[in-house]
């Protein structure tokens, strides 16, 4: 047999997340140019080298990003925005930066409300959005018809240059020339972004033709939207781009993953490559088909360990898939991930606090590697006795374990009520004595939830985590810190005050903490954007509540202000997607479960007297399926599982709902059946265009589009917030609107926070005034 092993991509925030903390301090001064490349160098070299030790036949190259590997090819292809304005002088690094970050104008912005010209559109970073139906962010490529493309950027090269140096067999990644026109987005009305292939194909040919000479023997070239319903012009593309890249005549693995290719599986096995990855996890039923349609001169990998979850592989379950898929191909195959090992944490080796037979069940970025060395290994008539016996152990110990079932929750779910997910009575019933009780002016303003995380928040929360700082001195510390928010607030003039989150590490990580069937890990953390990165928790087991999670923390602050303070909790479909999922029984189930648990919750808090309650569901949207026929399953009980958590609650009662940096307008029925009083979006970053389609839908219910952006440094005038507003205003009835940042402000420092919320007190101000 010719077995073969190989990964898509790995983890590039290293072991210790040495990537964030390079960035950061470079993007505060601290860090040059040249020392920051110096430490992507060094992670580089050690990922290879992690490669090379476990077995693999290649190592992959181009999978590293100082941001995002979507805005490396907008660099890599010729084709950043001109708005711009970059010039010859500006660094290749510092450049990619701004596109990412937008222009730091923040010095020349900050605390002015007045007297400064509107927002310039050079200033605005790249929209973001997610990857797919993953919780990992992309910056939007932009497109026109003024686009260019050439081959603009050594480091690609460079960095096979590096690997090579090494000693390493390379082989080159892409994103495909079709996904990559596909994850773009249009900036002139009525342009069609494959129009632009014409021009582009000679670019990437080029691009091949380096990498060949170079002596790169094969280039994975990612095209994942085989995996989704694709228009005709778009498949019908496919066969043409692929002919013309593969007279350069170097070795092309095309790799699709997170979906089943279905009327693209014919496709994409007849396509003039050398070969085709495909997802064995997201689409087993498809391997078959795969193997007997893929010409036999082609090489077929198969992505037959999951590279989107943490579950340690049944091995026995993974060689009966393989051993008559590699008979077939008289064996001859490649085995990979399904995916890109960024979506999952590095490694297991420093999880020695975790519990020892649930760590005995996992399985991250390190030791998927050594999953694939034992299949190769088996495969290849060598196996390794004790390890397999090993991994059998665990498995059977996960199946038979007591401590993943509970009776209680299942009796709960058996008698749940048919109309548990329905409020008292209709929206404008609600709103009405809402308003009678909140008493807010027009355009209410309020922030999304979390305030500045500093550094002494931090601090005494690493220092009780160790143990050094009592339990009573820490929620004394926090109590402070909330009483420092909530005094900001109100010197600030907001109307709806939050407590700002001072005691939580992770609007997910926070609430699994504190409920059943979880579980948590020390450095188990997976990048979203650029630095942010989030250590996601792992739903283990049937998930309850045993006590209250946030209401204490909220009532201390109700109890410093006369002004209305949300209580803020994470949805069940965010905290879902959020987390590493048990595999053993369906998502539905599993968010059914959190749905009850948050249900508690905000009867709790509106018992405790708290009037508005914001239940985050920024994720509803990334967790569609890819594939369109299986969206009104999921919608329906995504939709559910949240009115379930929030329909305990009386009409005087407003439920909020927050929403970020997904395209909400194909499912905006649907989130309108989720039936929250108030809805925050993002929207500053798109100049306010996913508004418009909440105004042609005539969404019924207020809402709240983010004049901020809270992911730039750049501090936005009022007269930019005015413009923003105006601009909702002629879409959403201003009755309806609701003044915002676009997402939690954690991540910002004071100063900014303070001088942007000045800004939209005043704007706020301006719209009152007419």
């Amino acid at each position: 047999m010719t077995i073969h092993t190989h990964i898509l991509g790995f983890p590039r925030i290293g072991a210790a997340r040495e990537l964030k903390s390079a960035l950061e301090s470079h993007w505060r001064g601290d860090l040059s140019e040249a020392d920051l490349e110096a430490a992507g160098q060094q992670l580089r070299a050690r990922h290879w080298a992690q490669q090379r030790d476990a077995g693999l036949d290649y190592v992959t190259v181009g999978d590293f990003a100082f941001y995002d590997q979507v805005a490396s090819h907008i660099q890599l292809l010729g084709c950043e925005p001109a708005r711009f304005h970059f010039d010859a002088q500006q660094s290749p690094l510092s450049r990619y930066f701004t596109m990412a970050r937008g222009a730091d104008t923040h010095t020349a912005h900050a605390g002015c409300s007045h007297g400064h010209p509107a927002q310039d559109a050079s200033d605005h970073a790249l929209e973001m959005t997610k990857w797919f139906d993953t919780n990992y962010h992309y910056l939007v490529p932009e497109w026109s018809p003024l686009t260019r493309f050439s081959l603009a950027c050594e480091r690609l090269f460079d960095e096979v240059a590096e690997a090579q140096a090494l000693g390493h067999r390379v082989k080159a990644a892409l994103i495909g020339p079709l996904t990559f026109l596909w994850l773009g987005k249009e900036k002139t009305p009525g342009f069609d972004r494959l129009a632009l292939l014409e021009q582009l194909l000679p670019v990437y040919g080029a691009l091949l033709d380096r990498l060949k000479r170079q002596g790169v023997a094969w280039v994975q070239v990612d095209e994942p939207i085989l995996g989704l319903d694709l228009p005709h012009a778009w498949r019908s593309a496919f066969e043409s781009t692929y002919w013309q890249l593969n007279q350069v005549g170097v070795n092309i693995l095309l790799a699709t993953y997170f979906s089943p290719l279905e009327e693209n599986l014919s496709l994409a096995c007849r396509l003039p490559v050398a070969g085709l990855h495909v997802d064995g996890i997201r689409a087993p039923h498809e391997l078959v088909s795969v193997t007997d349609w893929l010409p036999a001169h082609k090489v077929l990998s198969i992505g037959i360990v999951d590279g989107r979850n943490v579950w340690r592989t049944d091995l026995d379950a993974a060689l009966a898939v393989l051993q008559p898929l590699a008979a077939r191909r008289n064996g001859h195959l490649w085995l990979a991930p399904s995916c890109s090992l960024l979506h999952v944490p590095f490694s297991l080796e420093g999880e020695t606090a975790l519990d020892g037979e649930i760590r005995s069940w996992l399985a991250f970025a390190t030791e998927k590697l050594e999953e694939l060395s034992l299949l190769k290994g088996a495969l290849a008539g060598q196996p390794d006795t004790t390890a397999l016996a090993i991994s059998r152990l665990a498995i059977a110990g996960r199946r038979a374990s007591a401590r993943v079932h509970r009776a209680p929750v299942a009796q709960r779910l058996q008698a749940l009520s048919p109309t548990a997910d329905r409020r008292d009575s209709s929206f404008p019933q609600r709103q009405a004595v809402q308003r009678a009780r909140l008493q807010l002016p027009d355009f209410p303003t309020t922030t999304i939830g979390s305030f500045p995380q500093t550094a002494a928040i931090r601090a005494a929360r690493a220092s009780h985590k160790r143990g050094e700082l009592s339990t009573a001195d820490y929620a004394r510390q926090m109590r402070a810190e909330i009483a420092h928010a909530v005094g900001r607030q109100e010197a600030l003039g907001l109307d709806v005050l939050v407590h700002g989150e001072a005691e939580r590490n992770d609007m997910v990580e926070y609430f699994g903490e504190q409920l059943d069937g979880f579980v948590f890990t020390r450095l188990g953390w997976v990048q979203s954007y650029g630095s942010r990165c989030v250590k996601p928790p792992i739903i283990y087991g049937d998930v309850q509540r045993p006590a209250a999670m946030t209401v204490a923390w909220t009532v201390h602050a109700q109890s410093l202000t006369r002004k209305p303070m949300k209580g803020m909790l994470t949805g069940p479909v965010t905290i879902l997607q959020w987390s590493f999922v048990r595999d053993d029984q369906p998502r539905a189930r599993t968010a059914l479960q959190l749905a009850l648990a948050i249900r508690d919750e905000v009867e709790d808090l509106e018992t405790a007297g708290i009037g508005i309650i914001q239940i985050d569901e920024p994720a509803i949207r990334e967790g569609l399926p890819l594939r369109r026929g299986q969206w009104d399953a999921y919608l329906d009980w995504a939709t559910r599982a949240f009115r379930i958590a929030a329909s305990v609650v009386s009409d005087t009662t407003q439920i909020h709902t927050h929403m970020c940096y997904a395209q909400f307008n194909d499912i905006l029925p649907q989130i309108a059946a989720m039936d929250a009083d108030v809805i925050t979006i993002e929207t500053s970053r798109s100049d306010m265009e996913l508004l418009a389609g909440f105004g042609d839908f005539q969404y019924p219910n207020e809402i709240g589009p983010g004049v901020y952006d809270i992911h730039s440094p750049r501090i936005p005038t009022t007269v930019d917030m005015v413009r923003l507003l105006q601009k909702a205003s002629a879409v959403i009835p201003p009755a309806h609107l609701w003044v915002n940042p676009d997402c939690g402000l954690k991540t910002r420092g004071w100063a900014e926070t303070e001088a942007a919320l000045r800004n939209m007190v005043a704007a706020a101000k301006q719209m009152r005034a007419g």
